[in-house]
């Protein structure tokens, strides 16, 4: 499964229609005393209610490919079942609200679904970039319906591909891709006149979010998890760290260009499976070797000792939110300092202990141990790591062409890594400055995928694919393997 923007998916010509909710006449919104997860306010809080394009660069999505034939109807139905079935796709918020926006929702028989049929638009450029300013302008945390759906009709193979895209208050990466079977299922059930499946596993992202209130309310200064927090911002000056090369001098934090953005497959899938019997035999699992390999290639390609990003992860604590839409994410600090002479065995080691350092921090709500700290910074450097196997029937989904989607950003600062262990073999995706030269990018995506193959394959020193020396902020970085007594460390960024 690939994570990439709508653009780079390959859609097939067809007709284009859009779903969206709406209230059935006499139904209103009804105040709810639950409360709003710290980062839905925060991202609401972040929102200009006079933005005409809310969505830029926020909304997240998913897109596949029905293997069934397309019926307005039964697909209508199947809408309204999953609006019905989830709690969160019937919540908004009430704006004018003090201190912070208040919840509001709507009863399942409020739900009906409208249909906007797109006539003309047929050719694929054209539906996406229609349906990328239609999400631009209508996905907002402030205004319902928070999730839009689009089908496209494709006659010549009576089936069609459907398209879900949200505003990410509504909907995080484990239910970008777990929605992809939920519709596939429900829609399945309609067109057969079988009740929907009922789970314990379809629980409220409300509950969810009185939860975390109330564990982030009991955080103080003195937890450990706040104390990790601390330490990590120590070794930054107060801010949460960067993508080091891409804020170096020359490179322009101007926003007005969209990001570059990357999405490749590394490894094969024969190739990967080699890496992870011999990564398991030294006594890790993958996860382990991507980010040790990734900690590796910043300090081959740039030089510098550490990488130092935050690390989203998911957080659903119970079985109850297995399958539910919603925002279901906190993130947690990650400090990688290897030893200069990057043994292999010694650097796994090394980000094993780190990775399981961090899970002080994972119940933790990250918004709320910065303003205990009085960081208002945000994330601008980080790593993601999936094991697409824990999803249930991932190669049906890879058979439907599933993609998960995210809006083209426009910041001039962030760097995101996401990393996929696929049904086809590894595969990555990254968006990074426009300013940021594509080809260093490239220099250290070669470098990462070099290092995790080391982990399979004997090291032999090669002189000639050390990278050159360059100076880094005045000194002369980490060349190849060799250990270098003027480490560089990422400046502190105030």
């Amino acid at each position: 499964m690939e994570y990439t923007h709508l653009s780079e998916f390959a859609l097939r010509p067809g007709a284009l229609t859009l779903w969206h909710p709406e209230l059935a006449p006499g139904h209103t919104w009804t105040p709810d005393e639950r409360p709003l997860t710290s980062v839905h306010v925060r991202h609401c809080q972040e929102t200009d209610a006079g933005d005409t394009r809310p969505g830029r660069g926020r909304w997240i999505g998913t897109i596949f490919e029905m293997d069934a034939p397309f019926h307005a109807e039964q697909w209508r139905e199947t809408v309204r079942l999953w609006h019905a079935r989830h709690e969160g796709l019937r919540t908004t918020l009430e704006t004018r609200a003090d201190p912070e926006p208040q919840r509001l929702v709507c009863a399942v028989a409020a739900v009906t679904i409208a249909d906007l049929p797109v006539p003309g638009i047929t050719a694929p450029e054209v539906i996406s970039e229609y349906l990328c300013d239609a999400l631009e302008s209508r996905l907002s945390p402030l205004v319902w319906p928070h999730c839009l759906l689009a089908t496209v009709e494709h006659a010549e193979t009576a089936d069609f591909t459907v398209l879900v895209a949200a505003d990410h208050s509504v909907m995080d990466a484990y239910s970008q891709a777990i929605v992809i079977l939920e519709l596939r299922t429900l829609y399945r059930s309609v067109t057969r006149g079988e009740p929907a499946r009922e789970s314990v596993t379809f629980g409220s992202a409300a509950d969810f979010a009185a939860l975390e209130r109330t564990t982030a309310a009991a955080l103080t200064t003195q937890c450990e998890s706040v104390r990790l927090w601390q330490r990590f911002l120590d070794g930054s000056g107060g801010m949460l760290p960067r993508f080091e090369p891409a804020i170096a001098p020359g490179c322009t934090t101007d926003s007005a260009l969209p990001q570059t953005s990357i999405s490749r497959k590394l490894l094969s899938l024969d190739e990967l499976e080699h890496i992870e019997m011999a990564v398991a035999a030294r006594g890790h699992r993958l996860s382990v070797a991507v980010f040790t390999a990734l900690a590796i290639a910043y300090r081959r390609t740039f030089g510098y000792i550490s990488m130092r990003a935050i690390m989203p992860i998911a957080t659903r604590p119970d079985l109850q939110w297995l399958e539910s839409m919603g925002w279901f994410v906190n993130v947690v600090p990650l400090d990688l300092t290897l030893a200069p002479d990057l043994d292999l065995d010694s650097a796994l080691e090394t980000t094993r202990t780190e990775l399981r350092r961090t899970k002080v921090a994972n119940d933790a709500t990250w918004t709320r141990a910065l303003e205990l700290l009085n960081c208002t910074d945000h994330p601008r450097f980080g790593i993601s790591f999936l094991d697409i196997r824990v999803l249930p029937d991932y190669e049906l989904v890879e058979s439907l062409r599933g993609h998960t989607l995210r809006a083209e950003s426009y910041s001039g600062d962030e760097v995101f890594f996401w990393v996929v262990r696929a049904a086809d073999g590894l595969r990555l995706s990254t968006r990074f400055p426009a300013a940021f030269p594509t080809a260093e990018m490239d220099r250290f995506l070669g470098e990462f995928t070099r290092a995790i193959r080391e982990f399979a394959i004997p090291a032999v020193p090669d002189v000639s694919r050390a990278p050159s020396s360059h100076v880094v902020n005045g000194r002369t970085p980490v060349v190849g393997n060799a250990p270098v007594p003027q480490l560089v460390s990422a400046p502190a960024q105030g």
